[in-house]
């Protein structure tokens, strides 16, 4: 089941109806109150949720959900006519799973969904890695340095996590960008650098676990 908050009512329609001819159940809701009552009944295997909401709106639903223990692990795609960077980076930071900016295709939004809900399957296969001081937990979205939490954000847990889960590969800042953040991306790299930077001081000496490729990007190597 796929959840759509949407509050204009053509391309909620729309979103559930190609869904359904897809081969996906859906629902479409145009609030948040809707939705969560919702959620109390059936919880979706993913989330298309606008930012531009009436009452609570995208971003503070998604908070609730990235707080709750029931909730907290369900993929989350953004939809919104926003196309700044700065919005985008705020969307995805928040714990957004990928972000699409209005006007876009039907087929490219089930290809973004399909690709979410496969980085969702593969990161449920195997809940615990262990890597040199660090293990890391899938599920429960936490991380520790031999015995001690390191407290990161939703974002810093799935960049590290990428990493580790391609050892011995050089990932590109654009690589890294697309695959973490969700969606394509050929400016900026800024972003990335700044949560490796963030990355390395939470995660202290294990910090190091992380080399810089010059000219390249950034890899784990396998131990």
């Amino acid at each position: 089941m796929i959840y759509c908050v949407e509050d204009n009512t053509e391309i909620r329609e729309l979103v559930v109806y190609t869904l359904q001819m897809t081969g996906f159940t859906a629902r479409g809701f145009v609030d948040g109150k809707d939705f969560f009552a919702a959620i109390k009944e059936e919880l979706p295997e993913l989330v298309l949720l606008d930012i531009m909401l009436p009452g609570e709106d995208g971003l503070q639903i998604l908070k609730k959900l990235r707080a709750s223990e029931v909730t907290r692990a369900i993929p989350v795609i953004m939809l919104t006519a926003k196309t700044t960077e700065y919005d985008k980076v705020i969307g995805l930071d928040s714990g957004a799973d990928d972000y699409l900016t209005k006007p876009f295709g039907m087929m490219e939004l089930i290809a973004r969904i399909k690709a979410v809900l496969r980085r969702a399957s593969v990161a449920e296969e195997s809940d615990e890695i262990t890597i040199g001081p660090l293990v890391v937990y899938r599920d429960e979205h936490r991380v520790f340095n031999n015995g001690v939490e390191v407290a990161l954000t939703p974002k810093e847990f799935s960049l590290l996590l990428y990493l580790i889960e391609n050892r011995g590969i050089v990932l590109t800042r654009e690589r890294l960008l697309s695959e973490v953040w969700g969606f394509d991306y050929y400016g900026e790299t800024r972003t990335v650098d700044a949560h490796i930077r963030s990355l390395r001081m939470k995660l202290g000496e294990a910090g190091d676990l992380i080399e810089t490729v010059r000219g390249i990007g950034y890899r784990i190597e396998k131990l």
